[in-house]
C-alpha cells in the first residue's frame, strides 16, 4: 500500500541535542519538552496537510507556512526560486564564526498519491492508532519540521553557537532537483554553504522496545538504470523461430536476474557490519564477522539473499528487473523486446565497466544492453572520524544509553546533495 504515517509521539530533542554539541554550548535553562511536542506535531500536522505532491510540487505553499513561523520568532530567512510556484526557503541563525556553518536540509515535495488506496485522507494528518497519517510525513515532512522547530528552539533559548546553522526547505526532491538543490549551488552557493549537511536517511533500531543501534547514513548507493533490449525477426506465431526477440530477452533477464555482482565493502559498510557484531547474539555476530571470510563469505551472502535483503543489498551494486514490454498481438511475433533494470550501483562502480560485464554476462549478440541517462551525481562516502559523527554518536549516547551508532549506506538513494564542482 502507497502509504505514510509517522508515531505523534516522535522524538524531536534529538536534532537540537546535536546542534549543541556540535556547534554550541548548553542554554542556561531547560526548556518544557512537552510543550515543544505540543507545538512539533501542531507544525508536522498543518506542514504535511499542504499538498506538494511532485509534480507539479507547488513547494511555495510550505514555504509560506515557514516563513510565517519564522517571522513569528525574529528568524532570518530569505527564499529563492526559479519557479515562482516551486520557491526554497533559506533561514540562518549567525554563530561567532569561529567554526564554518553546519546546514539542515528538508524537502518540501512528496511522491504523488493513489487516494483510493488510502485508508484515510492523505492530506488530512489524522492521528489515529498512536500515529499521523498523510503523504509526507515520513518523506520528508518530518525532517522539515525537525528543521524548523530546530531554529525556532535555538532562537528562544538564545544559544551560544560557535557556527552558523542554516537550514533549508528546498523544493524538487523528488525528481526534478533543478528547481531546488541544483539551482541553490548554482545560483545562490553563498547562501548554502557550509561544512556539513544533514538530510534524510538513517534510522532508530529497536527490538522488543529497546533501542539496539542507531544508524547514520553516510554513503548512498546511485541510481543507474538500464535497459535490455533483444532484436529478431517479426513473423507470424505459427512458425516458431530461433531469433525470437521475446526468448532471447527471456533468456538474458533470467541471467542478469541471477547474477551476484561481485561483494565490495567500503569503509561504511565495514564499519557497520563490524559495529552490528559487537552488540548481536553469537549466531548474528559469526555472520557479520565472516563476511571477509573466503571460505564462508558465499553462504552467508546467500543467507542474506534469503533472510535480510536490507543486508545483502549493502554488499553489491544490485540490478532488478522490473518491466517487460514486448509484442502487440498474441499471434505476432515482435521484432524487439524490452526489459527494463532498476540498477543501485555501489558509490564507486565504473559503470562502463559494469554495462561491459552485463552483456558477457547475457552473452547473446541479439541482447543490447542500453544505459539510462545518469541522473543525481555520485557522492564520495562521509567521513567517520569528523567532529559531525562523534556529535552524533555523543547525542545517540545520551538519548540511548547500551545502544551504539553504526553507519550505513543507504540503498533507495537519491538523497539531495550539498556539492559544487
Amino acid at each position: 500500500m502507497n502509504i505514510s504515517k509517522i508515531r505523534c509521539s516522535a522524538n524531536w530533542v534529538p536534532p537540537i541535542l546535536l546542534i549543541i554539541s556540535c556547534c554550541g554550548r548548553s542554554p542556561a535553562a531547560e526548556p518544557n519538552w512537552e510543550k515543544v511536542r505540543v507545538e512539533t506535531l501542531q507544525h508536522f500536522q498543518s506542514i504535511v496537510q499542504i499538498n506538494s505532491t511532485n509534480p507539479p510540487g507547488n513547494e511555495t505553499a510550505v514555504v509560506d507556512y515557514l516563513k510565517k513561523v519564522l517571522t513569528s520568532d525574529g528568524i532570518p530567512f530569505q527564499t529563492f526560486a526559479l519557479d515562482p510556484a516551486r520557491a526554497n526557503l533559506v533561514a540562518r541563525l549567525k554563530g561567532n564564526g569561529l567554526k564554518k556553518p553546519i546546514a539542515i536540509l528538508g524537502h518540501t515535495d512528496t511522491v504523488g498519491i493513489q487516494k483510493e488506496k488510502w485508508p484515510v485522507d492523505p492530506f488530512a494528518a489524522i492521528r489515529q492508532d498512536g500515529f499521523i497519517w498523510g503523504r509526507g510525513t515520513t518523506d520528508n515532512k518530518d525532517c522539515v519540521t525537525a528543521g524548523l522547530m530546530l531554529m525556532v528552539m535555538l532562537k528562544r533559548l538564545n544559544v551560544p553557537l560557535d557556527r552558523d546553522v542554516i537550514f533549508i526547505a528546498e523544493a524538487g526532491e523528488e525528481g526534478s532537483s533543478r528547481f531546488g538543490i541544483d539551482f541553490l549551488v548554482k545560483e545562490h552557493w553563498p547562501e548554502i554553504q557550509a561544512e556539513y549537511a544533514l538530510a534524510e536517511g538513517g534510522l532508530v533500531h529497536s527490538e522488543k522496545g529497546r533501542v539496539r543501534y542507531v544508524e547514520i547514513a553516510a554513503t548512498e548507493k546511485v541510481p543507474r538504470g538500464a535497459e535490455l533490449v533483444a532484436t529478431g525477426t517479426s513473423g507470424h506465431g505459427s512458425r516458431p523461430r530461433r531469433d525470437n526477440a521475446v526468448v532471447h530477452l527471456a533468456a538474458a533477464v533470467g541471467k542478469i536476474g541471477t547474477w551476484d555482482p561481485p561483494m565490495r565493502l567500503n569503509d561504511v559498510t565495514r564499519t557497520f557490519f563490524e559495529r552490528l557484531a559487537t552488540i548481536s547474539p553469537p549466531e548474528e555476530a559469526a555472520r557479520y564477522n565472516g563476511l571477509v571470510d573466503p571460505t564462508k563469505s558465499e553462504a552467508i551472502q546467500n543467507y542474506f539473499a534469503e533472510h535480510d535483503l536490507g543486508k545483502y543489498s549493502v554488499l553489491r551494486t544490485t540490478i532488478s528487473p522490473t518491466m517487460l514490454n514486448a509484442g502487440f498481438r498474441a499471434n505476432v511475433i515482435p521484432s524487439q523486446a524490452e526489459a527494463f533494470l532498476d540498477i543501485r550501483a555501489l558509490p564507486d562502480e565504473d559503470m562502463t565497466k559494469f554495462y561491459t560485464q552485463m552483456e558477457r554476462v547475457i552473452g547473446d549478440p541479439a541482447v543490447k544492453v542500453v544505459p539510462n541517462p545518469p541522473g543525481r551525481p555520485a557522492a564520495p562516502p562521509s567521513r567517520l572520524d569528523t567532529e559531525m559523527f562523534h556529535a552524533l554518536e555523543s547525542v545517540q549516547r545520551r538519548l540511548y544509553p547500551g545502544a551504539i551508532t553504526v553507519p550505513g549506506m543507504l540503498t533507495g538513494s537519491g538523497t539531495d546533495q550539498i556539492k559544487r564542482g
